[in-house]
Parts: structure tokens; C-alpha cells; sequence
């Protein structure tokens, strides 16, 4: 699977642009603030449906325009694909439509599995130290782009959550009412966990393999979901335990105004050894971590739909040492590749003779001949 080419007409600083790109390797390089990132996110549009960098859609709209487009083409290994996003300001709101090939489709699940696309930004270096909320973030874009059930399930509990959460605000609580939000909260959060836990067991393996790599085999990286409800294989025992819970914090939920248990409360744990990596590890060791995280994306990918993912690193190599570059050059030979730079990184440029280099200046970008 690549990007073949990519059309933006009022997206971000650029005002019209049309662009083929290299289906092996894309060094876009320039200035800060010239618009390198903002490539990136029109790529990454097409994939998921929104932006990487923004929950506001007119935010993408170029200042001055009443809107914004975008549109990709992409080749994969039985069938090409085209992606179109066009973003409509509507006073201080927007509109968004998205076709993919021709058709006009109704809900962004409707993308899954089409343009798979892994983004690997310095903020991502930081997701083992940082909050849960990141981590969750993370297991949910991932699941959500190969795994319908999965998307299905998320968006049913975050609706479900949000109405249990605005009723326990309110002043006279129908209990029965509660119990209605508790059974979807069960339905939809059961679901969740199952396939939380699959997908962490499963790119855990794939993480371990590649730390292993990347530190000579001198450490040993494991993963393990910690879910906020106890996880049981059985799925019947699973809503079982789901319900216990929710009936056992309902009283503080209703003293708290909030709904405290369920897999929004979950995390995902980083060990070496025996050594929690965000409690104990060093930085270095918690960047290798996240680096073998982001990679094994690639891999889980590979496994579950036969595609080859595609890899946005934006700016991510100058946080990286030597080593942990040369890595990425030398491993990622089947993936198309788009890579951000302020300066061509001449250990790059050696590993990647034939690449396409872009540049990017004011919301222009031009291929380097």
C-alpha cells in the first residue's frame, strides 16, 4: 500500500497543490512553520477521517476560505483507492463530507481498512511517561483504523458514557433510567476490553522482537494491559464481573456526579525486566519503548489485513540518537515512508539514495531535481 499522489486545495497555508509522490520514500524538508506538518495531516486525512493534530475541522480550512479539500489517491495490493475530505465553514461551526472512490459516505468507520497510516511525532516519544489518557489514545486510533468491531464498540460507549455522565449531573436520579446506561456501558465496554486485551497481547510479541533489536539484545520489553475492570476470557463472566462493578461504585458515582469504573479508566504498562519503565526506566529506555510501540504498529498491521502500513514520521528523527535512526532506516524497507525534516540529515540521505526529496517553503512544495 502507498500514497500516490495528493491534491489540497485551501488546506492549511496551501492555497492549491498537486503532488506525486515516491511509493519507497518521501524526505519533505524545510523550515519551521512552513507547512511540512500540514502535508502530513492532509495525508493522514485520508486514512482516518480527521486530523492528528486538531479536533476542530475549520481549523484545517485555509485563513481567508470558505473551505477546504483534499483528496488521495492511494495504490494497495488488489485494489487502488481515492479518498476525498472537503471541510465547508459554517459561521463559528463546520461541515465536513468525505467520498471514497466517487461515493459519498456517511460515517468515518466507513474508511477502516482502507488507508492504513501509522504517525510518529516527538509527542509520541513521550507516551510511556505520560498520562494514561495518551496510551488509550493510541490503543484506540490503532484498533479503530483495522477493526470495525472495535470502532463500533468505542463510539457505543463513548455515546453511552457521555448520557450516564449528563444524568448523574442532574438533580432527581431515576434509578431505572441508570440501569439502561449501565446495560450499554456493559454491551459496549465488555467488547472493548476483549479486544483491548487481544491487541495488547498480540503487539506486546511484535514490541518485545524489536526492542530486542534495537538494544542488542541486552533488554527485554514487555506489555501488559492493566484494564480497569478485571479481564475474563469468557464473555458472559465478562459482563457479569462489568455489572458487579458498575452496581458496587454506583453509590459513589452518584455522590461524584461521574461514572468512575469502565475501560476509560484503563492504561497500558512498559516493562523491562521487572522494572516498570514509567516509573523506574531512564529516558533513553523509555524512548526506545515508544519506538518499539510505534513499530509494531507496522507489524500488527501487516498481520491483520496483508497490507503494508504507511509511515509519517514528522520531525521525529532529530529526537533520535544514532542508533535508534539507523534503526529505522535499515528496517523499514517495505513501507512507504514520509519523513519531515528541518535539513536533509545526510545519514538519511546515504540510507535512502533514490528517495524523493520535497521542498516545503511557504506553503509551496516542489520536488528537488
Amino acid at each position: 500500500m502507498y500514497i500516490r499522489t495528493v491534491e489540497l486545495k485551501n488546506f492549511r497555508n496551501y492555497e492549491d497543490l498537486s503532488m506525486e509522490f515516491d511509493p519507497q520514500v518521501n524526505l519533505i524538508v524545510g523550515r519551521n512553520a512552513q507547512g511540512k506538518t500540514n502535508l502530513l495531516e492532509a495525508v493522514c486525512l485520508s486514512s482516518i477521517g480527521r486530523s492528528f493534530r486538531t479536533a476542530r475541522d475549520s481549523e484545517m480550512i485555509r485563513f481567508g476560505s470558505d473551505f477546504a479539500r483534499v483528496r488521495v489517491s492511494a495504490e494497495k495490493r488488489y485494489i487502488d483507492t481515492k479518498v476525498e475530505v472537503s471541510i465547508h465553514r459554517m459561521g463559528r461551526s463546520s461541515r465536513k463530507q468525505i467520498r471514497k472512490d466517487g461515493s459519498l459516505i456517511q460515517r468515518t468507520s466507513e474508511l477502516i481498512e482502507n488507508i492504513i497510516i501509522v504517525v510518529f511525532s516527538p509527542e509520541d516519544l513521550k507516551i510511556v511517561k505520560d498520562e494514561p489518557e495518551k496510551r488509550r489514545k493510541f490503543i484506540d486510533r490503532e484498533l479503530s483504523q483495522i477493526k470495525p468491531a472495535y470502532f463500533a464498540a468505542l463510539s457505543g460507549y463513548k455515546k453511552a458514557l457521555a448520557q450516564r455522565n449528563a444524568f448523574l449531573k442532574q438533580e432527581n436520579i431515576d434509578i431505572s433510567m441508570l440501569d439502561l446506561w449501565d446495560q450499554q456501558l456493559v454491551q459496549y465496554g465488555s467488547e472493548i476490553i476483549r479486544l483491548r486485551k487481544e491487541f495488547i497481547d498480540k503487539i506486546s510479541v511484535f514490541s518485545g522482537r524489536i526492542h530486542r533489536s534495537i538494544t542488542n539484545g541486552t533488554e527485554e520489553l514487555r506489555l501488559a494491559y492493566e484494564p480497569n475492570i478485571q479481564w475474563f476470557p469468557d464473555r458472559s463472566d465478562q459482563r457479569m464481573k462489568f455489572m458487579d462493578v458498575l452496581m458496587e461504585s454506583r453509590e459513589k458515582d452518584l455522590r461524584l456526579r461521574t461514572t468512575t469504573r469502565g475501560p476509560h479508566k484503563d492504561d497500558l504498562l512498559f516493562f523491562i525486566g521487572d522494572i516498570n519503565v514509567r516509573n523506574f526506566g531512564s529516558q533513553g529506555q523509555q524512548r526506545t519503548c515508544a519506538l518499539s510501540l510505534k513499530l509494531a504498529e507496522l507489524d500488527f498491521i501487516r498481520e491483520e489485513t496483508g497490507e503494508e502500513g504507511i509511515l509519517l514520521l514528522d520531525d521525529v528523527m532529530s529526537e533520535l540518537d544514532e542508533q535508534r535512526r539507523m534503526y529505522l532506516v535499515k528496517t523499514l524497507d517495505k513501507n512507504q515512508l514520509f519523513i519531515t525534516m528541518t535539513d536533509i540529515d545526510q545519514s538519511i540521505l546515504d540510507a535512502y539514495p533514490d528517495a524523493e526529496i520535497i521542498r516545503v517553503t511557504d506553503g509551496c512544495a516542489e520536488v528537488k531535481v
